[in-house]
């Protein structure tokens, strides 16, 4: 089943990125705190995929007005390529257009073949025309890499 997330699948969503190889978690915006926030501003658009009682994905999408975002975009290895994380990345882009988004954007680690692979087999086009930059304001929202 996949539906709207909540602040009340924070536990099984955290700990579904714990058990992703080489998924990057920010100490203070991936924390209940942080994620409570994201979801205050954006509370109908991110989506939780839920099977034999638990979470087996999910997705926290955002947008500003303009364009919308995709961040955390994972599937439990168990349950992948069973079509639930198109499904999800469907949900979350039908709840974008109701909010009358018309452009969605993504980043994907060069290193993340799985996923990498898996946008380019659903039609996302990678582009090369511009360079993605980013400014730390908050130097304590460390990155860190599961190693699994």
């Amino acid at each position: 089943m996949i539906r709207t997330m909540t602040i009340e699948d924070y536990e099984g969503v955290y700990s579904l990125w714990k058990k992703i190889k080489g998924f990057g978690l920010r100490s203070v915006d991936d924390s209940r705190e942080g994620i409570e926030r994201f979801l205050k501003r954006n509370p109908t658009i991110s989506v939780v995929a839920e099977e034999d009682g638990r979470i087996v994905g999910g997705i926290l999408c955002g947008h500003d007005g303009r364009r919308g975002c995709l961040y955390h975009v994972c599937v439990d290895e168990g349950y992948r390529r069973r079509g639930i994380g198109k499904a999800m990345v469907v949900k979350a882009m039908e709840a974008l257009n109701q909010e009358e988004i018309s452009k969605v954007s993504l980043i994907a680690f060069t290193e993340n073949d799985v996923g990498n692979a898996f946008w380019n087999t659903i039609g996302w086009t990678e582009r090369m025309d511009l360079n993605y930059y980013d400014f730390v304001l908050n130097k304590e929202n460390i990155t860190a890499f599961n190693e699994q």
